[in-house]
């Protein structure tokens, strides 16, 4: 399918720079990019009151629970107010794909083929795998293409040696800053804010472009942007580290081949 545009929408929560991101995807693909203010703010009553029964409803309840959802009062009025001041929302995983049903009706993509809505979210987003489980995401492909900003900190996994040190303050709550983990800990990690989001998230909106206009998801080779990390190193190396492309996604992808 052929995209004439892509409109990226931020996450003022985070530290991503959604116009760095908007002229990096520019340069590489045929698309005009525009950035927007958060999707999710400025609501009328009536989506607002919507969208945070439909948030309630694709809450996971439980790592090993199928089902979803909790839409006692207490819980859609916390999505209401996390909606109104995102800063106050988090520890919650959504469903992914219940959050992209949820939003379609409000992109432009449900009007307009030619245009991509990406949507940079400040939520942690999950899909069921195939082993009876939740698995926490960063991007969610598809229309609207989600792309968690959290995700990209807590999806892939981070050397066991990390959640051993950071247990060790589990119990005080008071969790050591990001350089002294980096120092403690052997190998190379994103954490919250990391200065390194908006680079590590190029590959991730990418992605969502490439799987609308080929129909394919992501890349098998590890050195390639497109490539689905499970681990943070290898988010690491292929969202950091030269060459940012395969040898065949760099004649589509890399303006400098």
């Amino acid at each position: 399918m052929d995209l004439d545009a892509v409109r990226l929408y931020s996450a003022p929560t985070t530290v991503a720079d959604t116009d760095e991101i908007a002229r990096w995807l520019g340069e590489s693909t045929d698309a005009s990019v525009e950035t927007r203010d958060r999707f999710l703010g400025g609501l009328d009553d009536e989506t607002a009151d919507e969208l945070a029964e439909e948030f309630a409803r694709a809450r996971v309840l439980s790592p090993y629970e199928r089902e979803t959802g909790n839409t006692m009062t207490g819980i859609v009025r916390y999505e209401e107010r996390a909606l109104e001041n995102p800063e106050r929302a988090g520890g919650v995983i959504y469903d992914g794909f219940a959050v992209q049903r949820a939003l379609y009706p409000h992109a432009v993509d449900s009007s307009d083929d030619g245009t991509l809505s990406v949507v940079l979210l400040d939520r942690v987003l999950g899909t069921w795998g195939d082993d009876g489980r939740w698995h926490k995401r960063v991007v969610v492909l598809g229309r609207p293409t989600l792309v968690s900003v959290p995700g990209l900190y807590e999806a892939p996994a981070k050397p066991e040696a990390y959640y051993k040190e950071k247990s060790k303050y589990a119990m005080t709550g008071d969790v050591p800053p990001r350089e002294y983990l980096e120092n403690k800990v052997e190998g190379d990690f994103l954490v919250e804010d990391d200065p390194r989001t908006t680079d590590a998230l190029k590959g991730y909106v990418l992605a969502g472009y490439h799987y609308t206009t080929t129909g394919d998801a992501f890349c098998d080779d590890e050195r390639c942007r497109l490539y689905d990390a499970h681990r943070q190193e290898d988010l690491v190396r292929a969202q950091l580290r030269e060459p940012e492309f395969c040898e065949e996604h760099a004649a589509v992808y890399d303006t400098d081949s």
